[in-house]
């Protein structure tokens, strides 16, 4: 595998380090699998971090919320496609996987509202209100307590790719 190249002009280059692929029926056939999957990753991609215990904890953590993401797919058929790189202190995962236009169409509101002081206002009234959470609760979690960068590229099909940078080694100091 090659160096990864991220689009924007600019961009540090991220060296790749893991990728599972599986077939999003096998995937949402049972909820520990988001478990199992990201407990592997993140076990995987640590052991050379300054902390490998408390890195791969958070790891898990940030990749386990995401995972549950694509295990609410509504589409029946695909693949699901998990890939890590690395660029110094920031992992970042790429996650691709089906969906209907009704949900890219709400993961791209939702990822567009993370920034700024009113992601942390809303994020802090979903988990301490009286109102049940907002299904964008974890992509807010990951903005706010994990300092994450996220977006959405384009994936072939009707899929979606959700790329998330996580600055853990700070949050680590």
């Amino acid at each position: 595998m090659g160096t990864v190249h991220h689009h924007l002009a600019g961009e540090p280059t991220f060296a790749p380090m893991i990728q599972i692929d599986m077939e999003i029926k096998a995937f949402v056939s049972a909820w520990k699998l988001c478990d199992y999957v990201s407990t592997y990753m993140a076990r995987m991609i640590s052991q050379n971090r300054s902390d490998s215990v408390h890195h791969s904890n958070l790891f898990s953590a940030a990749l386990n919320e995401l995972l549950e993401v694509a295990f609410r797919t509504r589409h029946a058929d695909g693949e699901l496609a998990c890939k890590v790189s690395r660029h110094g202190g920031t992992d970042r995962i790429e996650l691709t996987f089906p969906c209907v236009p009704e949900e890219r169409q709400f993961y791209e509101e939702a990822v567009s509202q993370l920034a700024g002081k009113e992601a942390t206002e809303r994020y802090l009234n979903s988990v301490s209100g009286d109102l049940a959470p907002s299904r964008d609760v974890v992509l807010l979690e990951l903005a706010v307590d994990y300092n994450a960068t996220l977006w959405i590229e384009e994936a072939e099909g009707d899929a979606i790719k959700l790329v998330v940078d996580l600055p853990l080694e700070s949050l680590q100091n």
